[in-house]
């Protein structure tokens, strides 16, 4: 079966693949395919994370943490293809300033609002700190008249901070790792699930093996569409 780095997906979208991955199987006569124990099991897991994930959403300080996270995406994302698009200026000057700003941009790694909530909040931090401090950065900024998104961006990351600080001391950090040890169990039960399904398919010595479908035009499709999903974000420096 196909791989995929499930680390690498958030939370929400972890949980869509595996509801996802399951459902296809269920489809399948589980039993027939002698997998329906490892299947309860994995779909057992899977129960438990979506209720910790639906607890941690429907907390109030949750959802506004949220809104302002993508607030402070929304002014990177701005920046990041405003520039973007001045890189290809038909003025060398304008050009050459707008790559200026996104090789500093760059430095911080290729995706910028997919990092943690912390260590956004921290390069963020850093690269106002660049755009503010460092003369050729500075001047650059003002040749675009950044200063209202840049403005923006430090506002909804102060917001941010502010407001994960709070939910930090009331909650503590119980309900991130609670999922983080969560999605463990379930990788671990996906993982024991999978093996059972590419063992018996590569032992069946009929023509042709009952999983030959459900792997090669389901299983591995669905998979391969979230591979892409990863491949896009990791091509895009946000």
């Amino acid at each position: 079966m196909n791989f995929i780095d499930l680390p690498k997906l958030r939370d929400a979208e972890y949980l869509q693949y595996v509801k996802d991955f399951s459902g296809i199987i269920a489809l399948n006569n589980p039993s027939t395919l002698q997998i329906d124990a490892k299947l309860s099991t994995f779909n057992t897991r899977i129960d438990e994370l979506e209720n910790l994930y639906k607890e941690t959403l429907d907390n109030g300080k949750t959802q506004d943490l949220l809104q302002l996270d993508e607030r402070r995406d929304n002014a990177v994302k701005g920046i990041y293809y405003f520039l973007l698009g001045h890189s290809y200026h038909f003025e060398a000057d304008k050009k050459q300033k707008a790559q200026l700003l996104l090789d500093n941009m760059a430095l911080y790694g290729s995706g910028i609002v997919r990092l943690n909530y912390r260590t956004e909040t921290a390069t963020i931090n850093n690269l106002i700190r660049d755009w503010e401090n460092k003369p050729e950065l500075t001047n650059a900024v003002a040749t675009f008249n950044l200063s209202a998104w840049i403005n923006e961006m430090k506002t909804a990351n102060d917001l941010f901070n502010t407001a994960y600080l709070s939910r930090a001391q009331e909650y503590g950090y119980a309900s991130t790792e609670a999922i983080k040890s969560k999605r463990e169990e379930v990788d671990a039960a996906y993982y024991a699930l999978r093996d059972s399904i590419d063992t018996i398919h590569l032992l069946v010595e009929m023509p042709l093996s009952p999983y030959e479908t459900v792997i090669n035009q389901q299983l591995n499709t669905l998979t391969d569409q979230y591979n892409i999903l990863l491949v896009n974000k990791k091509n895009v420096c946000l």
